[in-house]
């Protein structure tokens, strides 16, 4: 019997009676094709987890968290959230921590209470935890001991309370340890929580200098989970799976940070919805990657290319047992031909995949593997059922297959807007269209390729950079006259950030200095590696707009 093609996979598995079937359904206004059994809640889809006990969901370092234990902790900090800090439904409750288990039983717990969880990004500085705060009008914050350090004069001008994890010593005022005020055993409250309550708010760096939030409710959420596992099945229905030697159950190793959706919807979320073990990292690297994926037989890698290069460069890698990979890759940015082949090559039984997705398509979009990978290196791959997608010329005009121009997204997996930012929505969101910035094609199979960024960002590491928030906190430093950033090609992190200055007259600008001064206004993967002072004026074009691409150039035949 010959493989099924996509589309007949598709068919079996999202149509009538199918484990996805697709229905029509009207969402805000917009008739959208959904998911007929997709959980209505995330209440509802942490529920399901009860009755797994004590099987082995979480592992950190050498702590293993049974199912069981994660959700007697989340009805507890659920049952504290509301008694104790008067948190009500639509109430906001910010996570600042970076990837402990906690941050994902805080999650859970504030969900299930019908409160809206608000990822703050672990490597944020005070003043932009500020800014995030005080938008979002968070009134707990749960957060780690580094954290909450930069936190802490935020706690009384912003009527802030926190619950502090893994945090010894002397607290904060307004700050209470998590012992103090979780109490085992408390039963979760009752929620009233619809498909259409909010349920996250996600930053994402603004092209205006100030990051916006990002406002998913819980049917977008669990939509874009629905549709991950979709395209799973449907790769399994199709002969694309893990092969039939491979005997290891499913498990995940996390890579990336929780804050970011990547490390929430399709990692977390998924393993937490299908009951598989998550094996969480202090932080990255390769060496110990390599060790806990041979140790705990870890199935998934979903990561940056980045993390991709850095496993198959790491010294150790031939000496670890790595058989247990059936799946290699991940999203964030795209990844080089070469590294495609090279992942299929190096592993017994890996293949590589990739995805696109955003935080306002709640990471998912395209996705491309195995065998369409290698044949379609430079693609994205496809979309399942529930969302569309197009291609637009300048005046919105939709264009033919292999057709260059802006990428658009529909479906039910989309934000529902940024919070109290009613332009940006209307700008970003157009009759339930999601406008990208990024600029690509769609071929006859229905292949994405994105071959350009249409926003001014730098991609470094699968961490966004905008320039526009870095220029403005050049602006602040009193030497500096004119400033310019942009990103330049970097091997391992894809692009870093540099930047052209030029000083006020009779001033000069020292690079390592004004890297500290940087340093009081932004997250470090966010301060130019490369810094650039001219003398003259920087270049512009009639319209007085600074060529960056002039810059960039310059840079490169300077030798960096």
């Amino acid at each position: 019997m010959s493989p099924m093609s996509w589309s007949e996979a598709l068919s079996v598995v999202t149509g009538p009676g199918g484990m996805f079937e697709v229905i029509d359904a009207e969402v805000s206004g917009q008739k959208l094709k959904v998911f007929k059994n997709a959980p209505p809640s995330l209440r509802a889809l942490f529920d399901g987890a009860r009755g797994r006990g004590d099987t082995t969901f979480l592992v950190y370092e050498d702590e293993r968290w049974s199912f069981g234990d994660v959700m007697t902790r989340v009805d507890a900090l659920g049952a504290a959230l509301v008694t104790h800090y008067g948190i009500r439904a639509g109430d906001r409750v910010a996570i600042a921590m970076r990837n402990y288990p906690e941050w994902v039983v805080a999650f859970a717990a504030i969900t299930s209470i019908g409160a809206i969880s608000v990822s703050l990004n672990a490597w944020w500085t005070t003043e932009e935890n500020e800014y995030a705060l005080r938008d979002s009008g968070s009134r707990v914050v749960v957060a780690d001991r580094e954290r909450l350090q930069r936190i802490a004069p935020l706690l009384g001008p912003l009527g802030l309370r926190a619950v502090a994890v893994r945090s010894e010593g002397a607290l904060p005022a307004g700050a209470e340890r998590w012992d103090d005020v979780v109490v085992p055993g408390s039963p979760l409250p009752e929620a009233a929580i619809t498909p259409d309550t909010d349920a996250t708010i996600l930053y994402t760096s603004g092209t205006t200098g100030h990051p916006k939030g990002a406002v998913s409710t819980h049917r977008a959420v669990l939509s874009a989970l629905s549709a991950f596992a979709c395209r799973n099945v449907v790769n399994v229905v199709m002969g694309a799976g893990p092969p039939k030697e491979h005997s290891h159950p499913p498990c995940f190793i996390l890579v990336v940070p929780l804050f970011h959706v990547t490390g929430c919807v399709p990692v977390m979320l998924s393993c937490f919805a299908a009951g598989y073990r998550l094996v969480m990292m202090h932080k990255w690297d390769p060496a110990r990657a390599l060790e806990l994926i041979e140790r705990e037989r870890v199935t998934q890698f979903v990561g940056v290319p980045t993390q991709s290069w850095d496993l198959l460069e790491c010294p150790d890698f031939a000496a670890r047992d790595t058989s247990s990979l059936h799946s290699v890759g991940g999203g964030g940015a795209p990844a080089p031909p070469e590294l495609v082949r090279r992942v299929d090559r190096s592993f017994r039984t890996a293949r590589p995949n990739i995805g696109y997705g955003m935080t306002e398509t709640n990471a998912y979009g395209p996705g491309n593997t195995g065998d369409d990978y290698l044949r379609k290196p430079t693609s994205c791959g496809r979309v399942v059922p529930v969302v569309e997608m197009r291609v637009t010329g300048p005046d919105d005009r939709v264009l033919p297959s292999n057709e260059v121009g802006e990428i658009w997204f529909r479906g039910p997996h989309l934000i529902r807007g940024y919070w109290n930012r009613p332009d940006a929505t209307a700008e970003t969101i157009v009759d339930g269209w999601l406008r990208t910035g990024d600029i690509g094609r769609i071929d006859e199979e229905g292949f994405v390729f994105v071959q350009d960024r249409a926003k001014d960002m730098v991609l470094r590491a699968g961490e966004n950079v905008y320039c526009a928030e870095v220029e403005a906190a050049l602006y602040e430093h009193p030497d500096v006259y004119e400033a310019a950033v942009f990103g330049v090609p970097h091997e391992r992190l894809g692009e870093e950030v540099a930047c052209a200055l030029v000083p006020k007259p009779g001033c000069t600008i020292e690079p390592d200095a004004l890297r500290v001064f940087l340093g009081q206004h932004l997250a470090p993967f966010k301060i130019p590696t490369q810094v650039r002072i001219h003398t003259e004026r920087l270049p512009r074009n009639p319209a007085g707009k600074i060529l960056k691409r002039q810059l960039r150039d310059e840079l490169a035949g300077a030798g960096g």
